[in-house]
């Protein structure tokens, strides 16, 4: 399944760098962070996992899953402009957001608003986030009111919901934390609210800052805090210089040389999939062994159709092995031969690191 986030925060925190050391393209950088365009690229998720059923399996490539991200150049407050609108629009295709904020002083890359507040920053883009969604929100209640008028009593109720997300809107808060009925969640599945997405708040800090944090992450832990959140604190530059290094060996002396044990990518990947529900399962043959991303609860044909859609529709069943036994007993046939194999059908849930071999018919 295709996954897609987003990088969002003011201009001059550090976003394009996050993206440079987590990305497989490069965005350009420049002092002032006055960049309109949104760089785009491809994250190949970090799986150990993969290389360890390689071992077992001889086979001629070993595949990860990805994900896609979207560096959105830096949001200004106010910023009710076409560029503005724009800029809304690529946050509107995203399926999460990670927030960055800037938690470092840098003479030589002035701040926008004159001063390092990171609290206040995040304060600021929410709040464009916030305004755009009351405009989604009064254009859909007035669709809906024209339809009222006909004596429509689902539209009226739609308004009811929707003026209670308006509201909630306008006191400053995001759709995200609004208590409502599942049902009436449908009101606002169709216009995509920015603040219902969503976020992993990342402090991109100095490399002196990069293992215990400093005043600025303190902050935004305590902000954070209220909402039961916590942010991710990455070293953007020093990891970006980490990243451009060739040797997996050398990447990981350098990490090891400023206190830190992995990179700041895998800290991301793991927050997203917590954050989203997501999990990984995998292929295992001589001509490939492959991670595919699925969602939690997804059962043995849904994760089919990830692979290919002609699987799920002719499902008939799944062969299915858990990646500790596979890796413990060494091969399909000792997992056979130990009953380790099972064979399920078109109800079984699929779990984290689940080995499956599809049997399908079209």
């Amino acid at each position: 399944m295709a996954l897609k986030c987003g990088i969002i925060g003011i201009m001059s925190v550090g976003k394009t760098t996050i993206f440079n050391c987590i990305s497989n393209t490069r965005g350009e950088t420049d002092t002032y962070g006055t960049g309109v365009k949104a760089n785009l690229g491809v994250i190949q998720v970090p799986d150990q996992r993969l290389y360890e059923l390689e071992k077992l399996q001889p086979t001629e490539r070993v595949v990860h899953t990805t994900v896609d991200i979207v560096d959105i150049p830096g949001l200004a407050r106010g910023q009710g402009d076409s560029s503005g609108a724009r800029l809304l629009g690529e946050i509107r295709n995203t399926d999460a957001l990670i927030h960055v904020l800037r938690c470092f002083d840098d003479d030589r890359l002035p701040h926008i608003n004159g001063s390092v507040d990171p609290v206040r920053d995040l304060e600021n883009v929410e709040f464009e986030l916030q305004v755009k969604d009351v405009e989604s929100v009064k254009k859909k209640i007035q669709r809906l009111e024209r339809a009222a008028k006909t004596g429509d009593k689902d539209a009226r109720h739609g308004i009811e919901v929707l003026n209670r997300y308006r509201e909630h809107l306008e006191g400053f808060r995001s759709a995200s934390s609004m208590e409502v009925k599942p049902e009436d969640k449908r009101y606002v599945d169709d216009i995509f609210l920015l603040t219902m997405k969503p976020v992993l708040y990342v402090c991109n800090v100095d490399e002196a800052s990069a293992v215990n944090g400093n005043g600025y992450v303190s902050a935004v832990r305590e902000y954070l805090a209220a909402r039961g959140a916590a942010p991710l604190v990455i070293a953007g530059a020093l990891e970006a210089e980490i990243a451009n290094l060739s040797e997996a060996a050398d990447r990981m002396e350098f990490l090891r040389d400023a206190g830190l044990d992995e990179p700041g990518v895998n800290k991301l990947v793991r927050a997203a999939y917590e954050m989203l529900d997501l999990l990984t399962f995998f292929t295992v043959g001589p001509r490939e062994i492959r991670a595919w991303t699925i969602t939690s609860g997804m059962t043995a044909p849904q994760a089919a159709g990830v692979i290919h859609s002609d699987l799920e529709r002719g499902f008939i069943r799944a062969e299915v092995m858990k990646y500790a036994d596979f890796i413990a007993l060494g091969s399909e046939h000792a997992c056979r031969e130990a009953g380790k194999l099972s064979v399920e059908g078109k109800n079984y849930v699929v779990d984290d690191g689940d080995i499956l071999h599809i049997r399908f018919n079209v």
